[in-house]
């Protein structure tokens, strides 16, 4: 397996490529913005791991103008942007998932292996579907059996984390921290509060209940 990682700090940049080489993965490394987009256009790679604030050109330009050349690589956004804007700017961009810095390298090494086992056509389609509940990224409208549904910023970024990750066991810690980010001031269930609100709005009245509690874990999205 081949990554391509844009960072410009020299010490993550050695934090990270001692561990990827120690697992057996190949990894090249660029340190601007510019150089990054160039490798990651041409090719070659199972995935990128994309620093936000780089030289040249940042990391949420380099990633929407990926997607918009058709690249549909698997990308990591690595920043130590930790707000709910930043992340919907991430995400909104193609990003597939989004790491806070500072981070461990055994949670980096599961998202990565999370991607690497998605099936390609499921990374980047703006339409997301699991079973009747659409969520269109673009325009930002979500139904459920033809009927739209109003949701607030919050809960459309907790939505849409949990569909691109539909019939997988989510750990609430990891929601809370890709949702939300530095939760000092956040009740220390926020996480069930806003699970309960989603299911109010996308269960209440259908048979078939999506969001599903994991006892001892957190939630699981599925049809």
């Amino acid at each position: 397996m081949k990554i391509l990682l844009v960072e410009d700090d020299r010490r993550v940049v050695s934090f990270v490529m001692k561990g990827l080489e120690a697992e057996s993965y190949a990894v090249d490394v660029a340190s601007n913005g510019r150089e990054g987009f160039d490798l990651a256009l041409a090719g070659g790679y199972d995935l990128i791991l994309l620093d936000v604030m780089l030289p040249v050109m940042d990391g949420n330009t380099i990633c929407a103008e990926l997607r918009n050349e058709g690249v549909k690589t698997p990308i990591i956004m690595l920043t130590e942007r930790d707000t709910l804007d930043d992340k919907l700017l991430g995400f909104g961009a193609g990003a597939d998932d989004y790491l806070t810095k500072p981070f461990s390298f055994k949670e980096l090494l599961v998202r990565i292996g999370a991607l690497l086992e998605r099936p390609a056509a499921l990374q980047l389609d703006p339409v997301l579907t699991v079973d009747d509940l659409v969520l269109d990224t673009d325009s930002h409208d979500v139904s459920r059996g033809g009927e739209p549904i109003k949701l607030t910023h919050t809960e459309f970024i907790l939505l849409e984390y949990m569909m691109r990750r539909a019939d997988r066991d989510l750990n609430r810690s990891v929601i809370e921290d890709q949702v939300w980010g530095d939760t000092r001031e956040a009740p220390s269930n926020i996480v069930d509060l806003y699970v309960k609100r989603l299911r109010q709005k996308v269960d209440d009245g259908f048979d078939n209940k999506l969001i599903r509690t994991v006892h001892g874990t957190g939630y699981r999205l599925g049809s």
